[in-house]
C-alpha cells in the first residue's frame, strides 16, 4: 500500500507517526477528529450548494420569477 502524498512512508514509519499523534493529542484525540468530521461534512454541503447554483432549473420548472423582473 503505497500513497502518492506519503511517499516511500513503511508500517513502522505509520506507527510511529501514530504514537507520536496519541502522544500529542491524547484525550482530545475524539473531539479533534469530531472536528474534522464536521469540516468535511460543511465543506461538502458548501460544495453541493455551488453545483446547485450553478445547475440550470431542470425542465419543466419555471424559472425563478425575481430573476424574470430583473430583464
Amino acid at each position: 500500500m503505497q500513497l502518492a502524498f506519503i511517499g516511500g512512508l513503511g508500517t513502522w514509519e505509520l506507527l510511529i507517526i501514530l504514537i507520536i499523534a496519541l502522544l500529542i493529542f491524547g484525550r482530545r484525540l475524539p473531539e479533534v477528529m469530531r472536528g474534522l468530521g464536521r469540516s468535511v461534512t460543511e465543506f461538502k454541503r458548501g460544495m453541493n450548494d455551488i453545483t446547485d447554483v450553478d445547475a440550470p432549473p431542470p425542465p419543466g420548472k419555471p424559472a425563478d420569477p425575481a430573476k424574470k423582473d430583473q430583464v
